[in-house]
């Protein structure tokens, strides 16, 4: 049964044009269930497969303790799979039809307020190892609202200083363009004229923008713990991760007056319904809306 599996990898990475980390993830699911299909079901042929099969599985990852989104997830890639065997000829029907997916509450994203950015900005100390480099790097994240991979992919090349954009090759090798702001433009200059040289000399070959002290592509790890480390210094008490920067760029551009088609392109999410969580306000917000505009409240 393990063949299939690499079959439909192959499928996924051509046709869907997969990044590495998803096809992993797709590749970690199955194995799982084929594993569980063949020895807690004790069924060597993967068209054997009924409902009951994967009801079982279902109560399985219950068990385990997975959360709704997780075996959500799970059921998402198997019904995928299952669909590509009945193409294939693999099987006379898919047997997920009728497997119901875990509602899965939506989660509002963790935002930081300008006000608190800010802060973390100004308290990475001037004179600090590679400090141009973090500012440029929270800078350049909160401006254009970068996926940490995508940042730590980024290359000199990208930068389209002429027309103050950036080129991000994004999910599934996906291209798009993004206005970068004076202030990110500003600190890429000084961290690419006085900081990177300092270090790209010791890996001259490395082409990737951000750069460790010795020279090599920071990690998407690396650059997590940068984050947390400026973030308490600054005092800044939140649960945060990179993510938060982008999610804090989707959710000021929209506060902003930005129209949601827009944001959606700047993110680079392929279904608008994605971008609409950032849509949420947060309460002082709403208030301050009520507050200038009802009519009440002269």
């Amino acid at each position: 049964m393990r063949e299939f599996i690499k079959e439909f990898l192959k499928i996924l990475k051509i046709e869907k044009g997969l990044a590495n980390n998803s096809l992993l993830s797709y590749k970690r699911d199955l194995v799982k269930y084929h594993s569980f299909i063949l020895k807690r079901q004790r069924l060597d042929d993967i068209a054997l497969v009924k409902e009951r099969n994967l009801r079982a599985y279902v109560r399985f990852l219950n068990a385990e303790n997975m959360s709704a989104n997780s075996i959500k997830r799970a059921i998402s890639c198997i019904r995928t799979y299952h669909k590509f065997l009945l193409s294939e000829g693999k099987m006379d029907y898919n047997p997920v039809l009728s497997i119901d997916t875990p509602k899965v509450a939506k989660k509002l994203p963790s935002i930081l307020t300008v006000e608190e950015i800010d802060k973390i900005l100004n308290f990475i100390p001037k004179k600090a190892p590679m400090s141009m480099r973090d500012i440029a790097i929270f800078e350049m994240m909160y401006s254009c609202g970068l996926r940490v991979t995508e940042l730590c992919n980024f290359k000199l090349s990208n930068i389209l200083w002429d027309s103050d954009m950036i080129r991000i090759d994004g999910k599934g090798g996906k291209q798009r363009f993004v206005p970068i702001g004076p202030m990110a433009r500003k600190n890429l200059k000084n961290y690419i004229n006085k900081e990177r040289p300092l270090v790209s000399e010791k890996n001259p070959n490395t082409p990737e923008l951000f750069l460790s002290r010795n020279g090599k592509k920071l990690t998407r790890m690396m650059i997590w713990i940068l984050l947390k480390k400026w973030a308490s210094t600054a005092e800044i008490n939140k649960e945060i991760s990179p993510h938060t920067l982008r999610h804090s760029f989707a959710t000021h551009l929209l506060e902003g007056g930005a129209d949601l088609r827009s944001v959606q392109e700047m993110l680079g999410h392929a279904d608008i319904s994605t971008t609409q969580i950032y849509t949420h306000l947060d309460k002082e917000h709403l208030k301050e809306v009520h507050r200038t505009f009802h009519p009440r409240f002269d």
